[in-house]
């Protein structure tokens, strides 16, 4: 897990007067959104600045502090917004204690005092930064850890005591969901796992399906067979894989009929591994409605992380099954269409066939009788 902590802008404070009231307010949550600069006194604050407040006709707005700058404008001393919000700078400390010794367990408690702040405040100002918890920082810091000993080839008894878990029972009870599959297996790249998969030629290119006994478990496009195929080699190195077109071929079926316009949901059982947060994002991302679609900033927001943004994206782009979980659907506030892991042609394909879908589904709504009367 990354424990560099970035700075995300909100989805608000879109216009001036809605900035001019975040200063009245000195919304915390606004720091980083934008800055504002006094003329009377040519210095540019945050918005929770503590100075006194300006009247609103000598107040200018900007995006960055480089904005700010080239205006003109020179830093506050007392909110100093050339650097880390304060509020950042207090995660930032609680992540570098969390980071310090893998295998030490710190209580809420005990990490508040290290960074000097309420056990409340710290549990509140983390969980809206970070994205998740202390508790489930440090869990999915011991994943990683386990993961990484696993990978390297370390025995299953070692690598749990490495990683911090404690006791083998502790680790055998929180590490599969981590890992999606049992440590020992996840050791061996998946021995003694069965994946059955399957690529099909479609109006996306190539996909590959493949699926435990649980579900599917990948989605992935290409161009390249081969390519498909060897990446799907190296995430289960050592399971049994089965090219087994047949038993994929109605897993298949439905994702032509979705990209052909013909169908909006899908019935697929999955099996896929999840933190957390990755959990809330990918389940927020199947609430989208089909056809319409929403900003990381957005998202973040309805996972209760506003500040979590990159968190967002980096949960979108693991996305390990295309279309099962809607990744396509999430855009810069902007609209623009950022990245996409199987390409942004691709996603700029998907959401143009979900849009005109809809466009003729509601068309048809408002002219019911156009098709009889063709027919006729």
């Amino acid at each position: 897990m990354n424990t560099a902590i970035s700075q995300a802008t909100p989805a608000t404070f879109a216009n001036d007067d809605e900035r001019w009231t975040a200063v009245l307010k000195r919304d915390m949550s606004a720091d980083g959104a934008f800055f504002y600069g006094v003329r009377t006194t040519g210095v540019f604050c945050r918005p929770s600045c503590a100075s006194r407040l300006p009247r609103r006709e000598n107040v200018d707005f900007f995006a960055s502090t480089d904005e700010a700058r080239a205006a003109g404008y020179r830093e506050c001393k007392r909110c100093q917004p050339g650097g880390l919000p304060r509020e950042l700078e207090i995660v930032n400390r609680a992540c570098a204690a969390l980071d310090a010794d893998p295998q030490q367990r710190l209580t809420l408690s005990q990490l508040s005092d290290a960074v000097h702040v309420s056990p409340f405040h710290l549990q509140r100002l983390f969980k809206r930064v970070v994205g998740v918890s202390p508790r489930q920082y440090q869990a999915a810091q011991r994943g990683a850890a386990l993961r990484d000993a696993l990978q390297r080839g370390a025995d299953v008894t070692r690598a749990t005591v490495d990683a911090g878990f404690g006791s083998p029972s502790r680790m055998y009870d929180t590490a599969a969901a981590e890992l999606g599959m049992a440590p020992s297996k996840y050791r061996r790249k998946g021995a003694g796992l069965r994946v059955h998969y399957a690529s099909a030629q479609t109006s996306l290119g190539l996909v590959l399906v493949a699926t435990t006994d649980k579900g599917i478990c990948k989605i992935a496009f290409g161009d390249d067979d081969a390519l498909l195929v060897d990446d799907l080699r190296n995430e289960f190195a050592s399971a049994e894989l089965i090219d087994d077109p047949k038993r994929l071929t109605p897993f298949i079926e439905q994702i032509d009929g979705y990209l052909r316009g013909k169908r909006q949901r899908f019935d697929l059982p999955l099996d896929i591994a999840a933190t957390a947060f990755q959990q809330r994002v990918w389940e927020a991302l199947r609430r989208i409605p089909y056809g319409e679609t929403r900003s990381y900033s957005q998202i973040a927001e309805a996972v209760g992380s506003p500040r979590a943004v990159r968190a967002v994206a980096n949960a979108c782009a693991s996305n390990p099954v295309a279309l099962a979980i809607p990744c396509h659907r999430v855009v810069h506030k902007d609209g623009a269409l950022a990245g996409y892991r199987w390409g942004v042609a691709r996603k700029a394909v998907l959401l143009d066939t979900e849009t005109h879908r809809e466009s003729r589904d509601a068309d048809e709504a408002i002219h019911p009788t156009a098709d009889m009367d063709h027919a006729a």
